[in-house]
C-alpha cells in the first residue's frame, strides 16, 4: 500500500515538473522568437569601396554621396526589420589600397555586402577578396569587360554598361554620324586604357575609310604630353581619342590648344565626364570636347527629378558625378535583395544575381556573367563649361561648330 501510494506521489511531481518545464520554455526569450527579436536590433553594413580622395576623388564622393542616400532612404522608409550602415572605404584609385580596404570590409562580420568601384584596377583587386569570403558585390563605376565573368559570377554583378558597351554608340556617332574618319589614339597602360585601345581599334575597323594613323600609350599621372601631341598635328587627324581618365585628359586637351590644335576634336567615354575636367583643361579649352556617359540623361529619366531633389534635400556639397545614379541604384539592389531573402550573405548573392529591379536607371537584370542588360547612354558636349546632352545643345541645332567641322 505504501509502495502505492510513494508511486502516485513520483507520477503526479513528475508530471507537475514537465508541465512547468512546458511553461518555463513557452516563455522563455532564449529561444528562436528571442533571438529574431535580437536581429531586429542589430545594424548590418554595406561597403563602399571608391576614390574618395586623390584626383578622381570627384567621381567617388559623388557616388559615396548617392549611395548613402539609398541607405538613409531605407533606414527611414521602416521597411526592414534592422538598420544598415554604409562602411565608407577609400581606395584612393590603387589597386594596393583596394585590395587593403576590400581585406578590412570582410574581416568585419557585419559586413553583408560591397560595392565599387570607379576604377577597373582597383575592381580587378578587390572582387577575388569578396568573391573568397562569399559577400555579394555590386559593381557601380567600374567598366572593365572582364570584370563580369562566369569566374566572378554570381558573387559579382554589375549596373553600368562595359567599356565596349560605351565605344560602339560613341563610334556610331563621331564616326558614322559626324563622318570624322582619321583618328589618334592615346591610352593610359592600365588594364582600363589597355581595354579601351583595344575597344576603339575594333569600332574603326567597322567603317569603310576610317583610319588610326597614331597609337600611343601614356602613364597614369603623367603631365607632358607635348611630344606625342606634336607628331599627332602633322598627321591632320580629324580627331583625337583618349581612353584614360580625368586628370591626364585634361592636360591632354590643355596642350593641344598650347600646341594649335585647338580645331582639333577630342573624344572619350565616361573616365572623363567630371566637372574636375573643365576645370583643369579650363572652361575655353574644354570647349566642344565629345564624350559618352551611361544612362539616360538624368533630366530626362522618370525618377530623376525626385532623385535630384532628395540629393539636394540631403544636404550633399558636391555633385553627384556622372555615376551617382548608377551608386544609387547599387545600393538599392542590395537593399531590394534584403528585402527578399534577409542579410544571409550566401542568399543575397542569389538574389542580387537574378533580380529584376525597376530603379532611377529603369530596369536593371544581370545576365549569365553579371552584366547590367541596361545599357542606354548619352552624348556629351562641352559647352560653356558644362557637360550638356547633345541633343540639347548649340551644336546639335548647328548654332555652333565642332572642333574641326568643314
Amino acid at each position: 500500500m505504501l509502495k502505492k501510494k510513494a508511486f502516485k506521489v513520483a507520477t503526479l511531481l513528475l508530471t507537475f515538473l514537465f508541465v512547468v518545464g512546458l511553461v518555463a520554455g513557452c516563455g522563455s526569450g532564449s529561444g528562436e522568437e528571442g533571438q529574431g527579436a535580437a536581429e531586429e536590433g542589430k545594424t548590418y553594413k554595406i561597403a563602399f569601396l571608391g576614390p574618395l580622395t586623390g584626383p578622381n576623388a570627384g567621381q567617388g564622393v559623388g557616388a559615396r554621396n548617392a549611395f548613402l542616400l539609398a541607405v538613409d532612404q531605407a533606414n527611414e522608409s521602416g521597411e526592414l526589420p534592422f538598420k544598415l550602415e554604409v562602411m565608407e572605404l577609400d581606395d584612393e584609385s590603387k589597386p594596393a589600397t583596394s585590395a587593403s580596404v576590400a581585406q578590412k570590409a570582410v574581416a568585419d562580420p557585419d559586413v553583408i555586402a560591397g560595392s565599387g568601384h570607379w576604377n577597373t584596377p582597383c575592381a580587378e583587386a578587390s572582387i577575388p577578396i569578396f568573391k573568397s569570403a562569399g559577400i555579394p558585390f555590386v559593381i557601380w563605376g567600374a567598366i572593365g569587360p572582364s570584370l563580369t565573368s562566369p569566374e566572378n559570377y554570381p558573387n559579382t554583378t554589375r549596373v553600368c554598361p562595359t567599356q565596349a558597351q560605351e565605344n560602339i554608340p560613341l563610334a556610331e556617332f563621331v564616326i558614322g554620324e559626324l563622318g570624322r574618319l582619321k583618328w589618334a589614339i592615346i591610352s593610359d597602360t592600365s588594364s582600363y586604357g589597355k581595354s579601351n585601345t583595344e575597344a576603339w581599334q575594333n569600332e574603326v575597323k567597322k567603317y569603310p575609310g576610317a583610319e588610326i594613323v597614331s597609337l600611343d600609350e601614356i602613364q597614369v599621372g603623367q603631365t607632358d604630353f607635348r611630344p606625342i601631341l606634336s607628331k599627332i598635328k602633322n598627321l591632320d587627324v580629324d580627331g583625337v581619342y583618349f581612353g584614360g581618365v580625368v586628370m591626364e585628359a585634361a592636360l591632354v586637351r590643355r596642350q593641344m590648344v598650347e600646341l594649335g590644335m585647338k580645331d582639333t576634336l577630342m573624344v572619350g567615354i565616361s573616365g572623363i565626364v567630371d566637372d574636375k575636367f573643365i576645370e583643369t583643361a579650363g572652361g575655353d579649352v574644354a570647349e566642344g570636347v565629345i564624350a559618352i556617359k551611361p544612362g539616360m540623361n538624368i533630366q530626362k529619366m522618370e525618377g530623376g527629378k525626385a532623385f535630384e531633389e532628395a540629393y539636394a534635400a540631403a544636404g550633399f556639397s558636391e555633385p553627384y558625378g556622372a555615376y551617382g545614379p548608377y551608386a544609387y541604384d547599387a545600393a538599392n539592389i542590395i537593399i531590394e535583395a534584403l528585402k527578399q531573402v534577409g542579410p544571409d550573405k550566401a542568399k543575397l548573392v542569389d538574389a542580387i544575381a537574378n533580380i529584376s529591379y525597376e530603379g532611377l536607371l529603369g530596369t536593371t537584370t544581370f545576365d549569365e556573367v553579371g552584366q547590367t542588360a541596361n545599357i542606354a547612354s548619352t552624348i556629351f558636349v562641352i559647352q560653356d563649361e558644362q557637360f550638356v546632352d547633345w541633343d540639347d545643345s548649340e551644336y546639335k541645332s548647328g548654332q555652333r561648330k565642332l572642333p574641326g567641322s568643314k
